[in-house]
């Protein structure tokens, strides 16, 4: 008598558990968990890439700060090298002439 109460009560137990788990993978597949999951993971990417940007931002600002002192470009520059600008230059015109008489010609064979 035992032994079926016990043997019972197992499968029971067995099948609640199976039935359990059976509809939790169903409600994950339905479309509004999948989109819902699909938008959890499309906001923690975007929060990677910013995280990945900044430390990029970061470095380039050390490495840069790195080359100027390694130049020496960090110390201050005279005060009358940069108050004004050098003088404009005239502007020369470039003519492009061509050996062709017709520029606009092409030829056939291309």
């Amino acid at each position: 008598m035992f032994r079926r109460t016990f043997w019972f009560t197992t499968g029971v137990a067995a099948g609640v558990w199976a039935t359990t788990k059976v509809q939790r993978k169903l409600n994950q597949l339905t479309p509004e968990s999948l989109a819902a999951q699909a938008a959890d993971r499309a906001v923690l990417a975007g929060r990677r890439i910013k995280v990945f940007a900044l430390d990029v931002r970061d470095g380039m600002a050390d490495r840069e700060a790195a080359l100027k002192d390694a130049l020496g470009l960090t110390s201050a520059p005279p005060a009358n090298d940069l108050t004004q600008l050098p003088a404009q230059r005239g502007r020369i015109q470039l003519t492009h002439t061509s050996p062709y008489p017709y520029p606009n010609a092409r030829n056939e064979d291309h």
